[in-house]
C-alpha cells in the first residue's frame, strides 16, 4: 500500500477537476492506501512572489502543510484545468513558493548540477482540455512539460503518468462516467 498525496490544483470545488480527485481518492482509500488531500482553492497563501527568489518569502501554514504531505506521500497526484496550454496560475504560484531549495532540490556547490530530493516518488497528473490532446499537441506542443519536467522531475519524481482527458464541452454523460471510472481504477492502482 502507498501513502498517496492528492493535490487539486484547479481553484473551483464544483468542477469536474473535483469530481475526479473525489472519485481518485475513493478509489485509492477502497485499494487500502492511506491518502491525504488538498484542495487549492481552499488554501490561503500568496501566490506571487513579489521579490521573486532574491528574497525568500515566510511559507504561509497552508504551504508549509503542502510540503509536509509531499515529503510525506510516496505518491503525489494533481488534477488540474489545461487554461491556455498551462497549469491555472495559483497552482503555478503554490510551486513558485514552495519548490524552493533545501526542499524540492539542492544546488551542489560550485556548479551547475543539482541533487533530487524526491528521488524514490512517483508522481501523476490528471490534465483536463476543452481541446482534444491530440490536436493540443499537434498545435501546441506538450503543454506538461512545465509541470513534468520543469518541477516533478527537476525534483526526482519518477515514473511520472500523465493522463489528458479533453474535449470535455462535447463530452456526453456517458464519456464523463468512463472518465470517472477510469480516474478511480487508477486510484485503486496508485497510478
Amino acid at each position: 500500500m502507498k501513502k498517496i498525496f492528492i493535490l487539486l490544483g484547479h481553484p473551483d470545488n464544483d468542477s469536474l477537476n473535483c469530481t475526479l480527485a473525489d472519485e481518485y481518492e475513493r478509489g485509492a482509500i477502497e485499494a487500502g492506501h492511506d491518502v491525504r488531500r488538498m484542495n487549492i482553492g481552499e488554501m490561503q497563501f500568496d501566490p506571487i512572489l513579489h521579490k521573486g527568489y532574491r528574497e525568500i518569502q515566510m511559507l504561509e501554514p497552508d504551504l508549509l502543510s503542502f510540503q509536509e504531505n509531499v515529503r510525506w506521500a510516496d505518491h503525489f497526484i494533481i488534477f488540474y484545468p489545461s487554461w491556455w496550454s498551462t497549469m491555472p496560475a495559483v497552482l503555478k504560484g503554490l510551486f513558485d513558493r514552495t519548490w524552493l531549495p533545501g526542499f524540492a532540490y539542492k544546488f551542489i556547490d560550485g556548479s551547475y548540477m543539482w541533487k533530487k530530493l524526491m528521488k524514490g516518488k512517483s508522481a501523476s497528473m490528471v490534465v483536463t482540455s476543452d481541446t482534444a490532446p491530440l490536436i493540443q499537441r499537434i498545435i501546441f506542443g506538450d503543454t506538461t512539460n512545465e509541470l513534468k519536467k520543469g518541477i516533478l522531475w527537476f525534483a526526482g519524481f519518477g515514473p511520472i503518468y500523465v493522463h489528458k482527458f479533453g474535449y470535455l464541452k462535447h463530452f456526453g454523460m456517458w464519456r464523463r462516467e468512463h472518465m470517472k471510472r477510469k480516474v478511480y481504477g487508477l486510484g485503486k492502482k496508485a497510478k
